[in-house]
């Protein structure tokens, strides 16, 4: 029997990447797992059915963050399909790499808007649903505490932002046994990052060495710190930002 057999979860952004990882690895675990996407409703049904292929259990849903009233329809699209909710983990997220003087206001407000604003209301209308000892997750960046990076200025401090919201939150929810934690990949090889990391053998040798472990990061190594928090080995770690960058920042 999985450790998380009897649970429910949702992972937003769970189709791609990081996300994916995250569904599989908690499905693995035995919970059923609610696989949220905002337009890629494809690799959402290919993560569901890895998923269903492996034994477990899963569902897709979509709602589209970053707009006014994203956590009521993503949380009616749950409930459409389950009820209750054990672990909850906010993966999606959207970045920008421009120089500072060229980032607009609408860029800029997106960036926050769904990784900092979609983040903090659908925890908040979690609450009636997420069972007391459950589990909020959020996943952040490695970037939130790198050296600068300029370019990446807007997608850093919405990173930070999140890590604060972490920290407050888990005095809000920790009177009912709910753990909130932060992780924050480094370098992880996605499709998202495979337009530059991918580029060369030069580039992948640079991305390797920022790495104390000397390699490339994967949606595994990241999932694997979800699933210990997620579990409960993780149930006396809360307010934490766990370094999930390889020791990219060592």
């Amino acid at each position: 029997m999985g450790v998380l057999t009897g649970r429910t979860a949702l992972v937003t952004g769970g189709g791609r990447g990081i996300g994916r990882g995250i569904a599989e690895r908690l499905g693995r675990d035995g919970a059923r797992v609610a696989v949220h996407y905002g337009s890629n409703e494809a690799a959402a049904k290919e993560t569901v059915a890895a998923i269903e292929t492996a034994g477990g259990s899963a569902f897709a849903l979509r709602a589209e963050l970053g707009v006014p009233g994203d956590a009521q329809a993503l949380w009616e699209a749950f409930d459409r399909e389950a009820e209750g909710l054990d672990i909850l983990v906010n993966n999606a997220g959207i970045g920008t790499s421009k120089p500072f003087a060229e980032i607009g206001e609408a860029e800029y407000d997106r960036v926050f808007a769904v990784n900092v604003k979609a983040p903090h209301f659908i925890v908040k209308h979690a609450t009636g649903r997420l069972r007391d000892g459950g589990r909020v997750i959020n996943i952040s960046s490695g970037l939130a505490r790198t050296a600068a990076m300029p370019d990446l200025m807007a997608y850093a401090m919405a990173k930070g932002a999140l890590d604060v919201f972490t920290r407050d939150l888990s005095k809000v929810l920790g009177p009912r046994g709910i753990t909130v934690n932060s992780v924050a990949p480094g370098i992880i090889d996605t499709d998202v990052n495979a337009a530059w990391l991918r580029t060369s053998d030069e580039a992948w040798a640079a991305a390797a060495a920022r790495s104390a472990l000397g390699r490339v990061g994967t949606p595994a190594d990241v999932a694997d710190v979800v699933a210990f928090l997620a579990s409960d080995a993780g149930r006396w770690v809360t307010g934490a930002w766990l370094d999930a960058t390889g020791g990219s920042l060592v």
